[in-house]
Parts: C-alpha cells; sequence; structure tokens
C-alpha cells in the first residue's frame, strides 16, 4: 500500500511539472554528439515559439483589449487551449454521460487539478444549456500523455468514438446556439469540415422534433476541399442522420438550383414540385480566416501569423458572406463567424456586407442572449497595415497598393477623397453619399487637422458584433455576427455586371464584383481546391431562360446561373481537364432512387415493414445504377428527397459527397445463398427502423444480451434463457434484431430501447456491431445492474461461430 501512494504521489509530481512542458519539442544540435549531451546533463527540450512581435504590435495599434489587459491577454494565449467536450443531446445514454462526469470525474480528477494549481478539473460550461458542453482544465495533450488522467482519456476517446460526446473547442460551440434553428429548417452550413458545427446543428434539428419521428428540416453541409469533406462524413456519421446532405462546392459559387418553368416543361416536370429553388431558412457562415483566435491550439501560428494574412482573405470572405445571403429565404438568419481577432476579417466584412446590402439586411442585437457568455462588442474603428505601414483611411493608402488594400477594409468603407468616383457602397446601394464626395457631412470620419491621418468611425451598428477573448473564460478567440434577411436582396447583387468595373482604369476604383473578388482571392485561399462545375450540353439555354425569367419575376433570390458560368470561365481559366457532363462528377458515384419493386419488396417482407407506417419507396437511394451491383442502401428524409428531385430536374448541380443515413448493406456471406433477403440492416439504421420491424426480432434477457456483446456470437445451445435459444432457431437464416428486455414480448420500443443487429447462422447467433460500441454498451448496462450481475466486461471472443470469422461485409 505504501509503495502505491508513493507511485501515486511521484506520478502527480511529474504531471504538475510538465503541465508547463506541453508546447515543448527536442532540442537537436548536430555540432554535439548525443553521448556529450548526456554527460552534460543539458534540459533536452525547449520551448515552441510563442512570440511574434509583429502580432503584438499589430493587435495592440488595434485596440482589442484595453491597455490594462494586454499582459494578462499574451499570458493566456502562450498556454495550451483546455480540452472541450459536448455531450450529444439526442444519445440515449446522455443522461448516463452526463452523470458520469458530475458525479464520478468530478471528483476523481481533483487531485491532479489541486496539483496543477486549478480549483476544478473539469465542469460544464454555464452559458451552454442543460449541462451539456463541458471545459477541463487539462489540454488535449496533457489528457493523451498522462497516466493519472489515462482512464478520462479513455472514457473520451470510445464516447467520441460512438457518437455520445463530441470533442469541439469551446468558442467553436456558440455560433449554432445563436442561429435559432427550428426542426423543420433547412440549415446550409457553407464552410462545414471538419463537422463539429454540422454535428451540433443535427442535434438541434432532431432535439426540437417530436419524439420518434423524423424532423422536417434538413442540413446541407458544405466544403470546398475533398479530403476535408471526407472527414465531415466521418463526424457526421455517427449522428445517424437521414435528414443530411454533404457537398462539394466551392462556397461562393454553391448553386441554388433554380428550377425554371420552361425547363420543368421540357423534362415533362410539374410546377408544383415541393419546392423549385433551394433556399435555406438558416445559413451558418463560418468562413475561412487567418485562425489567429486558435493560436493555443496550433501555437505554429505564432511563427506563420503576419498581418498580410487577414487582408488576403477579406474579399473571399465577403463575397462567401455575400453568396451565403443570397441563398438565405427572406426572415432567415445568417451567422458570420470567424476564428480570427482581425477586424479587417471581421467587422470590416460585416460592415461591407451591410453596405451592400442596405436596408434588405439587419445586424440583429443578441446581447440578451445567453448572458452567461462573456463577450465584447465589436469595434467601431480599426486601422489597416500593409507593407509596414499603417492606414487610417483609404485616402491614404498609396496607388500602387490599392490593389491589396482594398476600400472595403475600413471602417466607412469609403474613398474620402477622390469625388470624381462613387464609392463602393453607392455603386452597391448602401449608404448614400453626397456629389461631391464623401468629405461633407460624413457621420463616419472624426474631424481632422489637415495634412493628419483620418480617424475612421464607422456608422454601422458593429457593436452588435460579438468578440470572444481568451482571457474572459480561458478559451480561444472568436468573431461572431448574427444577419437577417429582411427583404430581397439588391438586384445588382445577384446580378453584377463586370463590365462595369473592367472598364473602370483607375487604381482607386478596387471594389471587384464578386465573380472577380472570387477569382482574386482563389490565390489568396489557404487550400487552393478548384471545383470543377456542370456544364451540359443544354446548359446554356437553360441558363439563358433560367436568367430571362428571374428578371421578368424580379425574384433576386433565384440562382444567378450567368454569374456561375462567367466566374467558373475565369477561376479555370487554362484548365485543360475535361469539365464533366450531365452530373457524372469526377470522383463522385451518382446518386441514384432506388426504383427496384421486386428488391424492395423483399426487404418489407423479410422485416416486416408496413411501408403505410415507414415508407421505403422514394426515401431509398443509392451510389449505383445497376441494382444487381448495389452495395449499400441509404434512407433520405422527405426534406432531403425533396432536395434530390430538384437537383434531377436542374441537371445534378449539386456535388454530393454524401446523402442520407446507409439503412441497409448487402451480405456476401456464402451461408446467404438464395435466402429472402441478402440485405442487413446497418448499425446506423437501426435506431430509425427499430419501431416499425414486425419480423426477425429476438427478445433476450439481460445475461444473454451482455453475452452477446462480450463473446461476439453464441452458439444456440449455450444461451443462458433456452427458449430465446429456440427461438433464434426458428428465425430465418440472415439478419435479425435482438432487443434488451426484461421477460415482456413485445417491448413498446422508444427513445430508450437498447438493441443490437445480428447474424442468425447455421448453428449460432452472432453481433454485427462494432467492438467500440460492444464496449460502450456493456459499460453502460454495468452502471443499471447490481455489481453481482454485471460479470466480465473484458470476455474473449468466445467460439468464433458469428459473422466477424463466417461472413465478409461489402
Amino acid at each position: 500500500m505504501g509503495r502505491g501512494r508513493h507511485r501515486g504521489r511521484s506520478q502527480r509530481k511529474h504531471f504538475k511539472e510538465s503541465r508547463e512542458n506541453v508546447w515543448k519539442r527536442p532540442r537537436t544540435d548536430p555540432t554535439v554528439d548525443a553521448s556529450d549531451n548526456a554527460v552534460a546533463d543539458k534540459p533536452s527540450w525547449e520551448p515552441i515559439l510563442i512570440d511574434n512581435p509583429n502580432f503584438e504590435e499589430y493587435y495592440k495599434e488595434q485596440g482589442i483589449v484595453r491597455a490594462e489587459e494586454w499582459d494578462v491577454f499574451m499570458e493566456i494565449l502562450r498556454k495550451p487551449l483546455p480540452a472541450a467536450f459536448r455531450v450529444n443531446s439526442n444519445s440515449q445514454f446522455c443522461g448516463d454521460i452526463i452523470s458520469i462526469l458530475e458525479n464520478d470525474f468530478v471528483k476523481s480528477l481533483q487531485a491532479e487539478a489541486i496539483e496543477g494549481g486549478e480549483l476544478e478539473a473539469i465542469k460544464p460550461l454555464p452559458w451552454y444549456p442543460k449541462n451539456l458542453a463541458w471545459h477541463s482544465n487539462f489540454s488535449r495533450k496533457q489528457i493523451r500523455k498522462h497516466k493519472t488522467l489515462e482512464r478520462f482519456h479513455e472514457f473520451l476517446k470510445l464516447e467520441n468514438e460512438v457518437g455520445n460526446i463530441t470533442r469541439q473547442e469551446a468558442v467553436s460551440m456558440v455560433p449554432p446556439l445563436f442561429l435559432d434553428v427550428h426542426p423543420d429548417h433547412f440549415v446550409l452550413d457553407m464552410c462545414a469540415a471538419p463537422g463539429s458545427k454540422t454535428f451540433q446543428l443535427l442535434e438541434i434539428i432532431h432535439g426540437a422534433s417530436e419524439p420518434g419521428t423524423l424532423p422536417n428540416g434538413m442540413v446541407v453541409a458544405n466544403d470546398v476541399d475533398f479530403q476535408r469533406s471526407n472527414l465531415l462524413i466521418h463526424q457526421t456519421k455517427r449522428m445517424c442522420t437521414s435528414n443530411l446532405i454533404v457537398t462539394n462546392h466551392e462556397g461562393q459559387q454553391f448553386p441554388g438550383c433554380r428550377l425554371n418553368k420552361s425547363r420543368a416543361s421540357e423534362k415533362g416536370l410539374s410546377e408544383d414540385m415541393p419546392i423549385n429553388q433551394l433556399s435555406f431558412d438558416r445559413v451558418l457562415c463560418d468562413v475561412p480566416c487567418s485562425g489567429d483566435g486558435t493560436l493555443r491550439k496550433a501555437p505554429d501560428i505564432w511563427r506563420k501569423w503576419n498581418s498580410g494574412m487577414g487582408n488576403g482573405l477579406h474579399s473571399l470572405q465577403v463575397i462567401l458572406a455575400m453568396r451565403g445571403l443570397s441563398l438565405l429565404k427572406v426572415g432567415g438568419k445568417m451567422i458570420y463567424s470567424t476564428c480570427s481577432m482581425n477586424p479587417v476579417e471581421d467587422e470590416a466584412v460585416v460592415a461591407e456586407i451591410l453596405r451592400r446590402c442596405g436596408d434588405s439586411v439587419e445586424l440583429v442585437d443578441v446581447s440578451d442572449k445567453l448572458p452567461e457568455l462573456i463577450r465584447r462588442p465589436g469595434l467601431k474603428t480599426w486601422k489597416v497595415r500593409d507593407k509596414g505601414g499603417w492606414f487610417t483611411s483609404y485616402k491614404d493608402v498609396p496607388q500602387n497598393r490599392r490593389g491589396g488594400v482594398l476600400v472595403s477594409m475600413f471602417p466607412s468603407g469609403k474613398n474620402l477623397t477622390d469625388s470624381t468616383q462613387t464609392t463602393q457602397n453607392n455603386e452597391n446601394g448602401g449608404v448614400n453619399a453626397s456629389e461631391d464626395g464623401c468629405k461633407e457631412t460624413d457621420k463616419s470620419v472624426v474631424d481632422a487637422i489637415p495634412d493628419e491621418p483620418v480617424v475612421e468611425v464607422s456608422d454601422l451598428p458593429l457593436e452588435r458584433c460579438m468578440r470572444i477573448i481568451p482571457h474572459d473564460q480561458n478559451t480561444g478567440a472568436f468573431f461572431i455576427a448574427v444577419l437577417q434577411k429582411v427583404s430581397h436582396l439588391p438586384e445588382f447583387q445577384e446580378k453584377p455586371n463586370p463590365r462595369k468595373h473592367s472598364s473602370t482604369k483607375n487604381a482607386d476604383s478596387t471594389e471587384k464584383a464578386p465573380t472577380e473578388e472570387a477569382v482574386v482571392t482563389a490565390d489568396a485561399e489557404p487550400v487552393e481546391s478548384p471545383v470543377e462545375k456542370v456544364i451540359e450540353a443544354d446548359a446554356d439555354v437553360e441558363k439563358d431562360d433560367s436568367l430571362v425569367e428571374h428578371e421578368k419575376e424580379k425574384n433576386t433570390e433565384g440562382e444567378t446561373i450567368k454569374e456561375e458560368k462567367e466566374a467558373n470561365s475565369s477561376s479555370h481559366a487554362g484548365d485543360k481537364r475535361k469539365v464533366p457532363m450531365q452530373g457524372k462528377w469526377k470522383g463522385f458515384d451518382p446518386v441514384v432512387f432506388l426504383k427496384d419493386e421486386t428488391l424492395i419488396d423483399s426487404v418489407k417482407e423479410f422485416y416486416g415493414i408496413r411501408d403505410e407506417s415507414f415508407p421505403l419507396y422514394g426515401h431509398l437511394v443509392t451510389r449505383n445504377t445497376d441494382t444487381s451491383s448495389v452495395k449499400r442502401i441509404y434512407y433520405v428524409s422527405k426534406s432531403v428527397k425533396e432536395v434530390l428531385q430538384l437537383n434531377f430536374a436542374v441537371g445534378q448541380q449539386l456535388k454530393i459527397a454524401s446523402v442520407g443515413l446507409k439503412m441497409f448493406e448487402r451480405q456476401t456471406a456464402k451461408e446467404v445463398g438464395s435466402k429472402p433477403c441478402s440485405f442487413r440492416i446497418s448499425s446506423e439504421g437501426l435506431p430509425v427502423i427499430l419501431p416499425y420491424i414486425t419480423k426477425q426480432v429476438l427478445y433476450s434477457p439481460m445475461a444473454d444480451f451482455k453475452h452477446l456483446l462480450e463473446y461476439k456470437s453464441i452458439k444456440f445451445p449455450d444461451f443462458v434463457n433456452k427458449q430465446l435459444g429456440q427461438k433464434a432457431i426458428d428465425l430465418v437464416l440472415g439478419c435479425c434484431v435482438v432487443i434488451l428486455s426484461d421477460g415482456e414480448e413485445p417491448v413498446e420500443v422508444d427513445a430508450s430501447t437498447i438493441a443490437i443487429s445480428c447474424w442468425r447462422g447455421k448453428n449460432s447467433l452472432g453481433v454485427m456491431v462494432t467492438s467500440a460500441d460492444c464496449q460502450e454498451l456493456l459499460e453502460r448496462l454495468a452502471e443499471r445492474t447490481p455489481k453481482t450481475e454485471v460479470g466480465s466486461v473484458n470476455g474473449s471472443n468466445g467460439d468464433s461461430g458469428g459473422p466477424a470469422d463466417a461472413m465478409e461485409t461489402a
């Protein structure tokens, strides 16, 4: 016992000492032999650079924090970011997870917190509803590396893998909370990867729906980068939702899929389609940014940071936000957010949006929402830095620098001296300026002495924006603005005239049409991933018709496909790759509605699914046009179905990376043979379809259910409950569902019902669940039963008569 206590003290001492070294890396000196280093007993670690004079100068000048706070601000930025995570509110074990955190880890980790000088090891974030979000006083690296935190680390890993929690930075959780999402909303996440906010949006949509029903809304999660889209798919897969489409487009060219009447009549489509245009009730526009708000999580940014990073992304951020607003329904809300502290990427972008949109968009005051979240109002004045010089007004920018420093970066968004040239907001229908220029009685300019720098102060209500500062709550930094579309956007925002801009040769005219801005900012985007556009054989006719229809109806919310065509031709100049035809996106399998009635009927009959209670026709899609080769069948909600129908009608403009919920998978085992159904129910789809299955169901008592999870396979004679073994024999060979029951049959299925997919083989019953899911279920069941009944949760694999050896999953 004494030795154990000594070992525990040693571990805590080591842990305390290493808390200060989590950002350190090996120091190598090629001129010194390793043995010499050992003899000299010199430290083998040196800290990663966490200093950048340019960064300090820049943010001191911008006045992000008061002078008396500066030292505290910089001190917290140099410390590692504490780990944070969120409990999935839709998990059937949500209450169990919160209980474990509150009653176990809060107490068991307290000793480590005290050793490290903290008051609490973990605690719920006070501003997040229902104690669903938690903050740890340990960094992710500390949790991963230290023995004293091993049990907590294993808990987080397992629950994250099965989808019960999501590891997410605390400030990243904020934007969806201000979006006010309802279960019937169509939501667009424009720059969605890696997917934690998308997961959060799906939670909100499902959580607000009636129990046992699918929401009428949906989420479209988009990201330009193909690899990041895969990460997004993996992240959201844990949600088990049929209300999601993942797309792979440049956000500024996201298609609106507008179906005009002539196109509908040509294809024999009814004009009464549920939707004839892809528009959204809510848009989350979390744009690419310089990312200096994540310094605590990514300390390598210290070395790379310079003010040009924000300047280079400003135009792209504006055009992304404008595209988001054009896809937004009137009355809808959009969040513009960044993980940057830079006002050029934050307030300047919001100000430019408001100038371009005039009275059609307003900046919403949300200061009364989430009162426990500490945030600061947006800035009204800031400066722009370029090539070592500071500018307080666009008039001070040299002619040769006006290609990189835009008028929209300044608080007023106006050229204050050139009376012969209309200002940016004049051209875009924003706040009007007088004909003799803006010098006259411009409220946005503070009176200045001649030849002195003009100090601009925005006359827009930018204080309604919010900036989260790291040292206020021991977090990262974030910027958020809530915008509401109160009327249709000005027509020219949807149909810019490129010739008007290109004919202006004066260097002062730095304003660009959205299509031009997209080209300019392509080089500034951190990850260059050009997206191929669909150009159909008859697309020119369709696009022209669409534009004429658009002009006639004065509906500026429609998709301006002509604009996209021009942007595409500019951004892909010199691209010799063949452009895909008819929506056959390179690297993506087509999305096809499954219409094979024989196959669908066989599935319905095998599992006893009544179509009137759970319709399959029209809700099943595949990624293969050949029914005989179909390996996976996906289920889509009513809302996703409508979007897919629209996408087919407009020539498959959406580049779909993932859609719906994997419901059935083809089984290729020899023993399947010519049985009635060769498709098994996937683990992801089981929670959705479970209430509607009336055949191939077993009700298992606790003992046998645990044995299945522990040993993965049980031979029929080995069931503790012999009646259950006989009922398993009576099942048809193939997939079945085992429901945990206390002896009553049948069980009324609800959100608390625990069930797993299994395979009824020739001689045994085997689980078709991942090892992680089995382990997680065993741990949850162990908490619900007395210790004398728990048994081993780390049993051997037992007899290998299950699907792991007998079958190969397609």
